[in-house]
């Protein structure tokens, strides 16, 4: 492959909403990206649909011309479902690549698994990165939080990308910054879903009891919106104020009454903001 044709920053592999969202971020902060798919009729939706007319997204048609298209040291993100399927792009890609490129899992993997994982490719004389990434389909295009661990050489190959797509803090601090080696960064994802989980569960709990005790959905919002501008507040608890407050427009119902029964609380916040579209 001719070294001119080395044009992209990083190049992913997995076009489902999160991988496609997070390319578009990573694009608007300006990077070029190289991006693949195993069904490879993606690859042309995404680059002639979401990404048309930009120039600097750059589709493969195999791994091998995805390859061909990164910059060295070689930065390759997988982006697909946990478990067999990550190990079966490692081994499919890690023969194209050279000692000092880079390897990063960017999915819910098992740490276990990123440890494994972070072994076998430093072994092979290449770097390895198992991250976290946080926020969902909204937070990949806008900004998710990112927890990178692994190979340590890596992180000042990624540093820059990572905390440019990153969320930020009112000080525009990133929401990024390495954990640690080996299976660090999924672990410390671990524990974020845990409290976010645990977080949900107390969330559903109260609603629960508001509506045992007959509260409707806008006494339940006028609960949560006192509850955003205290202590209490979060994400999920504006997002439950959010979603408690909206207004059916053909029903002119509380929008949480127009939800069929089955349709649980939790399932709303983890839908949302698709539930309200």
């Amino acid at each position: 492959m001719p070294e001119t044709s080395a044009q992209a920053d990083i190049g992913l592999i997995g076009l489902a909403v999160m991988g496609q969202n997070l390319v578009l971020n990573m694009n608007d902060k300006g990077f070029t990206v190289a991006v693949y798919n195993r069904t490879v009729s993606k690859v042309d939706d995404f680059v002639e649909g979401p990404a048309a007319g930009r120039e600097t997204i750059l589709g493969a048609h195999s791994l091998e011309e995805f390859v061909g298209k990164l910059k060295r040291p070689r930065r390759v993100m997988i982006l697909v479902k946990a478990g067999p399927p990550v190990d079966a792009f490692i081994e499919k890609v890690l023969p194209l690549l050279e000692p000092g490129d880079i390897v990063i899992d960017g999915g819910n993997s098992n740490f276990h698994d990123t440890i494994r994982r972070t072994k076998h490719v430093e072994d092979k004389g290449l770097l390895y990165i198992g991250t976290g990434v946080s926020g969902g389909e909204e937070g990949a295009r806008h900004g998710p939080s990112i927890m990178p661990g692994g190979s340590p050489p890596a992180w000042e190959h990624v540093q820059d990308i990572f905390q440019a797509v990153a969320a930020k803090v009112e000080d525009g601090s990133p929401c990024c910054d390495w954990v640690g080696q080996d299976g660090a960064g999924h672990f410390v994802k671990m524990v974020h879903n845990g409290i976010e989980y645990g977080d949900m569960q107390l969330i559903c709990e109260a609603y629960a009891l508001m509506q045992a005790i007959g509260m409707t959905p806008p006494e339940m919002h006028e609960v949560f919106e006192t509850w955003k501008r205290s202590e209490l507040n979060s994400y999920l608890i504006d997002i439950t104020a959010d979603i408690l407050g909206h207004v059916d427009g053909e029903s002119v119902k509380p929008a949480l009454d127009a939800l069929r029964e089955e349709a649980a609380l939790c399932r709303v916040l983890g839908s949302y903001p698709r539930a309200l579209s």
